[in-house]
């Protein structure tokens, strides 16, 4: 793909010229140069992150011991401490008008708990440390996106997005494989994988703090009596019907861990290569993420959004599916990266603009911690189902619950794509 880099990050939309002049002369769109740079910080970080969480459901089902229904929980957990202060990131966000150093607040959040890892030991001091790089993913989400939702024409908004889950994407692709090499290259040098997942992190926060221009952004208005928290601008029947929509299909969504895991007990392949699992979903979610993203512009976010947990519906059948050990790996996968293509960052991209500019990063993070709460309760209750009938039929039962919500939920978005933004 042709990236062509222009200097951005100014919050106020762009002028007509100025939307023009974010074409090539032959026609392809540019992307700012502000998304790049978060990109490669994403790139870095996620490197970080997923050299060591890769591993994490086979050492706690398998090291630990632990059951189906712990992992549950634990799951659930890991996913739902980012979403208890990734509102509170959005906000202070759009309050402070420096979406920037409330991410690198997030970014160097992670840092310190890279630092723990290094020093960290048992399965309580690991499961808080984990828990404190959650918070500070939550912390840094809504500002970053609400900074390339800022920075991107509006008629590009689901590219930029593409472009930038691309290159995090990248980093979930290498995390696993540099984890993997070294314990290849170095058997049991675990503190090693930490002292480069530490060295990733550091890198990305100082990317951040040095090449990513601070333009501070009009703040919200201030709180009033009868809105003490600032929230009446996402009040609008557009949010409201599109976090309605995303927790539903949320709370059907469940956990990668559980389809890597029911893979494994199928058989097939050995449980040393578990953590590539993570990569080929990566890898799926790599290729699709620009042209879905670039597709979501043109036919619909909240639509592509919805449609693309039919990957998911797909992806629950393909472990069930007599293909073989590798036809149903591959299949299966490639099938999760096209669902996290067509909605993680697209759910951003529609979020984004549905709500006032000065309202972004906190309609970004309201979308974002729906979903993600809705995914929690799905990771404990999965957990529960998984062990009580078992992990093919508690599959089957999840995907024909996902597709029969489908329509309903393209009726109710329909309209989004076209409504306008709150002034």
């Amino acid at each position: 793909m042709y990236l062509a880099l222009r200097d951005g990050g100014a919050a106020a939309p762009p002028t007509a010229a100025a939307a023009g002049a974010t074409r090539t002369p032959h026609g392809r769109r540019r992307v700012p140069r502000v998304v790049v740079t978060l990109g490669l910080v994403s790139l870095l970080t996620d490197i970080s992150s997923e050299s060591v969480a890769a591993v994490l459901p086979l050492y706690l089902t398998l090291g630990l011991g632990l059951s189906t229904v712990a992992y549950g929980l634990v799951d659930a957990l890991y996913q739902g401490v980012g979403a208890l202060v990734r509102v509170a990131g959005g906000w202070g966000a759009d309050r402070t008008g420096r979406p920037k150093w409330v991410a690198f607040l997030g970014y160097a959040t992670s840092c310190v708990a890279r630092v723990g890892l290094l020093v960290a030991t048992g399965a309580g001091a690991v499961a808080a440390v984990v828990a404190l790089d959650r918070v500070g993913k939550g912390i840094r989400t809504a500002p970053r996106d609400a900074m390339i939702s800022a920075a991107a024409p509006p008629d590009g908004v689901g590219l930029a997005f593409g472009v930038h889950r691309a290159l995090d994407t990248t980093g979930a692709v290498l995390g696993p494989l540099v984890a993997f090499l070294l314990l290849w290259w170095i058997p049991g040098g675990y503190l090693t994988v930490m002292v480069a997942s530490l060295g990733c992190a550091l890198l990305g926060l100082a990317l951040l703090g040095l090449f990513v221009e601070d333009r501070p952004r009009a703040t919200a208005p201030a709180p009033t009596a009868d809105d003490p928290g600032g929230w009446r601008e996402l009040r609008t029947p557009a949010m409201r019907r599109l976090l309605l929509v995303a927790g539903l299909l949320g709370v059907l969504t469940i956990g990668d861990g559980f389809l890597y895991l029911a893979l494994l007990d199928r058989g097939g392949f050995a449980v040393h290569w578990f953590p590539l699992l993570y990569v080929g979903t990566s890898l799926a979610y790599l290729v699709l993420a620009v042209p879905l993203g670039a597709l979501a512009d043109r036919w619909g976010r909240a639509r592509t959004m919805v449609t693309g947990h039919g990957a998911l519906v797909a992806a629950y059948g393909a472990t069930t599916l007599p293909l073989g050990a590798v036809g149903t790996t591959v299949l299966t996968v490639v099938l999760l990266g096209a669902f996290y293509a067509a909605t993680d960052g697209v759910l951003a991209a529609a979020a984004g603009r549905i709500v006032a500019p000065r309202s972004r990063a906190r309609g970004i993070a309201a979308a974002q911690t729906v979903v993600a709460v809705s995914r929690m309760a799905a990771s404990a209750g999965f957990g529960v189902l998984w062990f009580w009938i078992g992990p093919g039929s508690a599959l089957l039962l999840a995907a024909a619950v996902l597709a029969a919500v489908l329509v309903p939920s393209l009726l109710a978005v329909r309209r989004l794509d076209t409504a306008p933004a709150a002034a």
